[in-house]
């Protein structure tokens, strides 16, 4: 079993930045692939970001590549959401994934844990 826990969510102005992080639990944190993805009121879940349980490799949605990073830190068992410039379109909850099989995957079936989420908010 997998706890992820998400924070850094709040209410900023458009332009602004960021830092999404999420704390997992358990000791093979480091073989876990990553990821996130968002929910805005009305919409339905979306891809933003993956990372390989290495930090190897990362995807990112074409809404957010260059303004968006994923990284991760396996000594922490954290992964980070990195979100500059941010826009009214991002104003969404956040959630983070984790899967078992270590690679950067886009599609959410693929992912077996899911934190509770954290709102961000971006108004103009």
């Amino acid at each position: 079993q997998v706890v992820l826990v998400e924070s850094g969510g709040g209410l900023v102005q458009a332009g602004a930045s960021l830092r999404l992080s999420c704390a997992a639990s358990g000791r093979i944190f480091s073989s876990y692939g990553m990821g996130w993805f968002r929910q805005a009121p009305g919409k339905e879940r979306e891809f933003v970001a993956a990372i390989s349980c290495s930090g190897g490799s990362t995807y990112s949605a074409n809404s957010v590549k260059g303004r968006f990073t994923i990284s991760r830190d396996n000594a922490k068992n954290t992964v980070y959401l990195q979100m500059n410039s941010l826009k009214p379109d991002d104003t969404a909850v956040y959630y983070c994934a984790a899967h078992t099989r270590g690679s950067a995957a886009v599609a959410a079936i693929e992912y077996d844990y899911w934190g509770q989420g954290t709102q961000v908010t971006v108004s103009s």
